[in-house]
């Protein structure tokens, strides 16, 4: 039995050269099994590149990628049964009714023919397009049809789902839609994998998050705020006290904290029971404590600070001559 958060891929050094640049530099990354992972980083990051690489498009040309514990590169095909891909391009045929382009999608996948129908229509309720199944492609709006790709996409029910660019060319409501629908996806337990410029709709359902950035991977670990380790708490006094800054630090779990007059950020490690002991030891210690808060970080924060602190780095490497 396959614990929960453990791997069901993950790359080992993985390196992809085209015929006139290196693409992607010593990739170490493990997508946990039951997870959501956004997959973010501007544009020729390298995103596309190493989603053809985990699912078996592209071979590395140093490095692999195993797929729940089986290198993809020795048995593709077996791993393709368990994977479903929409790319940023997904070509549905506008003169084929919906119906018709999940079934075709079936018999592709190997589903045969007698039970394609039934494939179709679960597929198709799935993700609310069961009333356009006799529609023709090309009369959906850019939701409906988006939502249709997917169906076809998990019209062999596979446990890891990779997307990108889903939401492109969305208005408002289909991308909040999208969401529901992935989140709908995970609690069937599919994983999901998914890459986007859209940080504000990735926060609302991801669990983890991989930066690249110049086929490099800079940051990789939990995504939504409530899964980080490392919480920062805003205290707030009602009147000065002396004592603020030796109470905190001196507080357990505290790993840093920074003071500004009445208020003190700590940044902590641990969960909500380091949370709560650190409230107790600020109240058993005679703090007057008016305001207690935990503050979220953003995805686009966390992009931030990490795409800016690479810029940083690579500009002192130029300036010393590195």
């Amino acid at each position: 039995m396959r614990l929960m958060n453990a791997p069901l891929i993950s790359t080992e050094d993985l390196v992809f050269d085209y015929p006139t640049k290196r693409a992607l530099f010593d990739i170490n990354i493990s997508i946990p099994l039951g997870g959501i992972t956004a997959l973010v980083g501007p544009n020729g990051a390298g995103k596309t590149t190493l989603i053809n690489c985990l699912v078996g498009l592209h071979a590395p040309v140093d490095g692999r990628v195993i797929f729940d514990s089986q290198d993809i590169t020795a048995s593709p095909r077996a791993a393709h049964k368990r994977m479903g891909y929409l790319p940023d391009f997904y070509g549905l045929y506008d003169d084929l009714t919906v119906r018709q382009c999940l079934e075709h999608g079936a018999e592709m996948r190997g589903i045969k023919r007698r039970d394609a129908e039934a494939r179709a229509a679960t597929a198709a309720a799935r993700l609310n397009v069961a009333d356009r199944l006799d529609d023709k492609v090309g009369s959906l709006s850019r939701g409906l049809t988006q939502r249709a790709a997917i169906a076809r996409t998990i019209i062999h029910d596979p446990d890891f789902l990779i997307l990108d660019e889903p939401a492109a060319g969305l208005d408002p409501d289909a991308r909040q839609q999208l969401s529901a629908l992935f989140r709908g996806l995970h609690d069937d337990g599919m994983t999901l994998l998914v890459s986007s410029h859209i940080l504000a709709e990735l926060e609302d359902y991801c669990s983890d998050m991989i930066i690249i950035q110049g086929g490099r991977v800079l940051r990789h670990d939990g995504a939504s705020p409530g899964t980080q380790s490392r919480r920062r708490i805003v205290i707030e006094l009602a009147e000065p006290n002396g004592n603020l800054e030796a109470i905190v630090t001196g507080a357990a779990g505290v790993a840093h904290a920074e003071f500004d007059g009445l208020r003190a950020t700590a940044y902590l490690d641990g969960g909500k029971i380091v949370q709560l002991t650190l409230l107790k030891h600020l109240v058993d210690a005679g703090l007057p404590v008016i305001g207690f808060t935990e503050i979220k970080e953003r995805l686009q924060d966390t992009y931030q600070r990490a795409v800016g602190g690479q810029a940083d780095t690579q500009a002192d490497n130029k300036e010393s001559g590195s």
